[in-house]
């Protein structure tokens, strides 16, 4: 009996000594993450949670000479039956609609493309993704050049192709190609980090169902839709939300090239936040924008990953 009992006080002391290693680690991880949580917290949640506070009173940019007074759902109410609003709102929608296939197109081609075993892979990598690197407001002066009226390089270029038939076009002031603009230049500034997203996708994807398809018989195009596509189906939901969410949040572009214009055409929710904001000094309507534009895009987001969510 007292045998038993020896040879059992090493085995619980070693189960002793695993929780206890456990329990520090688990210590060392929560050390380790207090810093990020910390300022998530202290720059994103707390003057979030503040936005809801202010968007329930009439609170402007400076206080005086107006007072700050609890106007309850006003402001939501104001932003709601204006007009320019749901302008903005329309515009923001129609970019999203053009800019999901043109941008997503562009990266997933591109992974294909760079995935395969070409000279210089990892060379032509960094140089596709530059952009997405770049910052927005650099990218934006580079193309105003390009947009220039009416002796701009792509409208020489439109001329050039067309032998003088077509063009010139004013491509931020005419409201046909304003938002098509907008949509090229950001497509190109921000394809890069869903081509490194696709990349990693791709690369989760077993050869040995490529070799399988191919001894099936199985040509290119066969293997892309009923392998790779299907494999990608976590990563198309990730890019699509991520992509969505950025497209909800235009606004460098439109302020920095057309202030909205012309006539409206390229204004968004997030330029008439600002505008209510930091140009009429209402924050509190401008926080209303805020939390209306995140309940939509908290929508979309919840309606695109139940739709393409993983089906029995």
């Amino acid at each position: 009996m007292s045998s038993q009992m020896t040879s059992a006080l090493p085995i619980a002391r070693s189960a002793s000594e695993g929780r206890r290693k456990k329990r520090n680690n688990r210590l060392q991880e929560v050390a380790m993450l207090l810093p990020a949580c910390l300022l998530i917290a202290l720059f994103l949640l707390v003057p979030f949670i503040s936005s809801f506070q202010i968007a329930l009173t009439n609170q402007r940019l400076i206080p005086r000479p107006v007072p700050t007074r609890f106007v309850g759902l006003g402001n939501f109410a104001q932003v709601l039956s204006d007009p320019e609003f749901w302008t903005a709102l329309l515009n923001v929608v129609r970019f999203t609609l053009m800019i999901l296939p043109i941008q997503c197109g562009m990266a997933l081609a591109l992974a294909l493309l760079l995935n395969q075993k070409l000279p210089f892979r990892n060379f032509f990598r960094g140089v596709f993704f530059l952009p997405a690197i770049t910052s927005m407001a650099v990218v934006c002066v580079i193309w105003a050049t390009l947009f220039q009226y009416p002796a701009g390089p792509l409208n020489q270029i439109l001329s050039f192709v067309t032998f003088g038939f077509a063009g010139p076009i004013d491509w931020l002031g005419d409201t046909r190609f304003a938002m098509l603009s907008i949509v090229l230049l950001s497509a190109w500034q921000a394809y890069g980090f869903q081509m490194i997203v696709y990349l990693a996708g791709l690369q989760n994807i077993p050869e040995s169902l490529y070799e399988a398809a191919r001894l099936d018989g199985a040509n290119s195009w066969q293997r892309f839709w009923h392998i790779t596509m299907p494999s990608l189906r976590q990563t198309h939901i990730f890019v699509l939300i991520i992509t969505t969410i950025q497209a909800f949040k235009l606004f460098v572009q439109v302020n920095i090239l057309t202030q909205g214009g012309p006539r409206g055409s390229t204004n968004t929710v997030v330029q008439y936040m600002f505008s209510a904001g930091f140009v009429d000094q209402r924050l509190g309507l401008a926080s209303a924008v805020s939390i209306i534009l995140f309940l939509i895009v908290l929508v979309i987001s919840l309606v695109q990953r139940f739709v393409m969510r993983d089906r029995p």
